[in-house]
Protein backbone atom coordinates (compact mmCIF):
# COMPACT_ATOMS: atom_id res chain seq x y z
CA UNK A 1 0.00 0.00 0.00
CA UNK A 2 1.32 3.12 -1.04
CA UNK A 3 1.52 5.53 1.97
CA UNK A 4 0.13 9.21 0.78
CA UNK A 5 3.10 11.41 2.81
CA UNK A 6 5.44 9.94 0.28
CA UNK A 7 3.33 10.31 -3.31
CA UNK A 8 5.81 12.92 -4.96
CA UNK A 9 3.33 14.64 -8.09
CA UNK A 10 6.85 14.29 -10.25
CA UNK A 11 6.08 10.31 -10.18
CA UNK A 12 2.74 11.07 -11.42
CA UNK A 13 3.62 13.39 -14.38
CA UNK A 14 3.86 11.46 -17.66
CA UNK A 15 7.41 10.87 -18.78
CA UNK A 16 7.34 13.03 -21.75
CA UNK A 17 6.63 16.02 -19.56
CA UNK A 18 8.71 15.40 -16.94
CA UNK A 19 11.86 16.78 -18.99
CA UNK A 20 9.92 19.95 -19.36
CA UNK A 21 11.51 22.55 -16.87
CA UNK A 22 8.00 24.94 -16.31
CA UNK A 23 6.30 21.87 -15.69
CA UNK A 24 9.00 20.56 -12.90
CA UNK A 25 8.86 23.54 -11.43
CA UNK A 26 4.52 23.46 -10.69
CA UNK A 27 4.72 19.97 -10.08
CA UNK A 28 7.54 20.67 -6.93
CA UNK A 29 5.36 24.26 -6.08
CA UNK A 30 2.26 21.96 -5.89
CA UNK A 31 3.71 19.07 -4.64
CA UNK A 32 5.16 21.08 -1.47
CA UNK A 33 1.66 22.40 -0.43
CA UNK A 34 -0.08 19.17 -0.88
CA UNK A 35 2.44 17.94 1.37
CA UNK A 36 1.23 20.80 3.59
CA UNK A 37 -2.44 20.14 3.19
CA UNK A 38 -1.37 16.30 4.14
CA UNK A 39 -0.20 17.08 7.26
CA UNK A 40 -2.42 19.28 8.26
CA UNK A 41 -5.32 16.40 6.97
CA UNK A 42 -5.11 14.70 10.31
CA UNK A 43 -6.31 17.51 12.33
CA UNK A 44 -9.16 17.86 10.59
CA UNK A 45 -10.64 14.67 12.24
CA UNK A 46 -11.74 16.76 15.50
CA UNK A 47 -14.62 14.08 16.25
CA UNK A 48 -12.07 11.52 16.99
CA UNK A 49 -10.03 13.91 19.43
CA UNK A 50 -13.36 14.60 20.83
CA UNK A 51 -11.86 13.10 24.48
CA UNK A 52 -9.06 15.56 24.26
CA UNK A 53 -10.84 18.60 23.24
CA UNK A 54 -11.52 21.68 25.85
CA UNK A 55 -15.61 22.12 26.96
CA UNK A 56 -15.93 25.36 24.39
CA UNK A 57 -15.15 22.81 21.53
CA UNK A 58 -17.21 20.21 22.69
CA UNK A 59 -20.18 23.06 22.91
CA UNK A 60 -19.68 23.55 19.79
CA UNK A 61 -19.78 20.58 18.24
CA UNK A 62 -22.92 19.82 19.74
CA UNK A 63 -24.63 22.66 18.25
CA UNK A 64 -22.77 21.47 14.37
CA UNK A 65 -23.88 17.96 15.12
CA UNK A 66 -27.47 19.01 16.99
CA UNK A 67 -27.28 16.45 19.75
CA UNK A 68 -30.14 15.64 21.18
CA UNK A 69 -30.97 16.11 24.79
CA UNK A 70 -27.50 17.77 25.19
CA UNK A 71 -27.36 20.24 28.46
CA UNK A 72 -23.95 22.87 28.68
CA UNK A 73 -24.72 21.92 32.59
CA UNK A 74 -23.57 17.97 31.90
CA UNK A 75 -20.28 16.92 33.21
CA UNK A 76 -18.11 17.40 30.10
CA UNK A 77 -17.43 13.43 30.04
CA UNK A 78 -20.88 12.97 29.07
CA UNK A 79 -21.25 15.75 27.16
CA UNK A 80 -17.91 14.33 25.57
CA UNK A 81 -20.06 11.27 25.03
CA UNK A 82 -23.28 12.37 23.64
CA UNK A 83 -21.08 14.53 20.72
CA UNK A 84 -18.98 11.49 20.35
CA UNK A 85 -22.06 9.28 20.05
CA UNK A 86 -24.51 11.51 18.40
CA UNK A 87 -24.15 10.69 15.03
CA UNK A 88 -24.51 7.04 15.59
CA UNK A 89 -27.64 8.11 17.26
CA UNK A 90 -29.13 10.06 13.97
CA UNK A 91 -28.71 7.01 12.24
CA UNK A 92 -30.58 4.66 14.48
CA UNK A 93 -32.82 7.28 15.81
CA UNK A 94 -36.20 6.32 16.76
CA UNK A 95 -35.28 2.70 17.87
CA UNK A 96 -34.89 0.74 21.36
CA UNK A 97 -31.07 0.88 21.24
CA UNK A 98 -30.73 4.60 20.58
CA UNK A 99 -33.11 5.37 23.97
CA UNK A 100 -31.51 2.66 25.79
CA UNK A 101 -27.61 4.11 25.33
CA UNK A 102 -29.10 7.97 25.59
CA UNK A 103 -30.60 6.85 29.19
CA UNK A 104 -27.07 4.84 29.71
CA UNK A 105 -25.09 8.11 28.87
CA UNK A 106 -27.13 10.46 30.84
CA UNK A 107 -28.68 8.86 33.97
CA UNK A 108 -25.74 5.60 34.58
CA UNK A 109 -28.12 2.79 33.51
CA UNK A 110 -31.13 1.86 31.79
CA UNK A 111 -33.29 -0.56 30.02
CA UNK A 112 -36.03 -0.10 27.14
CA UNK A 113 -38.94 -3.41 27.03
CA UNK A 114 -41.41 -3.22 24.42
CA UNK A 115 -44.84 -3.58 24.83
CA UNK A 116 -44.83 -7.35 23.85
CA UNK A 117 -42.22 -8.06 26.33
CA UNK A 118 -44.73 -7.07 29.78
CA UNK A 119 -48.25 -7.20 28.01
CA UNK A 120 -48.65 -3.71 26.86
CA UNK A 121 -50.22 -2.09 24.07
CA UNK A 122 -48.42 -2.16 20.28
CA UNK A 123 -46.42 0.40 20.13
CA UNK A 124 -45.83 1.17 23.27
CA UNK A 125 -42.67 0.73 26.08
CA UNK A 126 -41.41 1.26 29.11
CA UNK A 127 -37.95 2.01 30.75
CA UNK A 128 -36.75 0.11 33.59
CA UNK A 129 -33.57 1.92 35.76
CA UNK A 130 -31.39 1.69 38.66
CA UNK A 131 -31.21 5.83 38.77
CA UNK A 132 -33.16 7.08 41.74
CA UNK A 133 -32.61 10.95 40.15
CA UNK A 134 -35.26 9.50 37.92
CA UNK A 135 -37.98 10.86 39.68
CA UNK A 136 -38.32 13.84 41.57
CA UNK A 137 -36.63 17.15 39.58
CA UNK A 138 -34.92 14.98 37.40
CA UNK A 139 -38.00 13.18 36.13
CA UNK A 140 -38.68 16.03 33.49
CA UNK A 141 -35.39 15.55 32.61
CA UNK A 142 -35.44 11.87 32.03
CA UNK A 143 -38.77 12.12 30.00
CA UNK A 144 -37.15 14.46 27.64
CA UNK A 145 -34.20 12.59 27.38
CA UNK A 146 -36.63 9.45 26.17
CA UNK A 147 -38.59 11.77 24.04
CA UNK A 148 -36.13 13.05 21.99
CA UNK A 149 -34.66 9.77 20.89
CA UNK A 150 -37.79 7.47 20.90
CA UNK A 151 -40.07 6.62 17.80
CA UNK A 152 -42.70 9.22 17.01
CA UNK A 153 -45.27 6.58 16.96
CA UNK A 154 -44.03 5.19 20.30
CA UNK A 155 -45.72 5.91 23.64
CA UNK A 156 -44.21 5.49 26.84
CA UNK A 157 -46.15 3.60 29.16
CA UNK A 158 -44.13 4.28 32.54
CA UNK A 159 -40.72 4.77 34.22
CA UNK A 160 -39.80 1.74 36.81
CA UNK A 161 -37.53 2.43 38.93
CA UNK A 162 -35.11 -0.61 40.35
CA UNK A 163 -33.22 -0.42 43.58
CA UNK A 164 -31.23 -3.32 44.82
CA UNK A 165 -29.90 -4.46 48.38
CA UNK A 166 -28.91 -6.77 50.52
CA UNK A 167 -31.38 -7.06 53.63
CA UNK A 168 -32.24 -9.98 56.08
CA UNK A 169 -35.33 -11.29 56.02
CA UNK A 170 -36.92 -13.89 58.30
CA UNK A 171 -39.58 -16.40 57.15
CA UNK A 172 -41.73 -18.53 59.40
CA UNK A 173 -44.31 -20.78 58.77
CA UNK A 174 -46.86 -22.59 60.81
CA UNK A 175 -48.90 -26.18 60.04
CA UNK A 176 -52.35 -27.03 62.19
CA UNK A 177 -53.85 -29.99 61.56
CA UNK A 178 -57.32 -31.17 63.16
CA UNK A 179 -60.11 -29.34 64.65
CA UNK A 180 -60.37 -26.20 65.83
CA UNK A 181 -59.38 -26.11 69.79
CA UNK A 182 -60.27 -23.68 72.40
CA UNK A 183 -57.26 -24.00 75.79
CA UNK A 184 -58.83 -21.60 78.68
CA UNK A 185 -56.55 -21.48 81.61
CA UNK A 186 -59.19 -22.02 84.51
CA UNK A 187 -58.46 -20.86 88.07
Amino acid sequence: MIEIRQINLLDLIPANLQHDEQVRAAAEAINQELLRVTQLASQTAILHHVDSLDERWVDELAYQFHVDFYDPDLPLSQRRQLVQNSLAWHKRKGTPSAVKELIATVFGSGDVQEWYEYGGEPYHFKVVTSDPSATGERAKEFVAAIQSVKNTRSWLDSIEITTEGIMQMYFGNVLQMGEFMTVEQVV
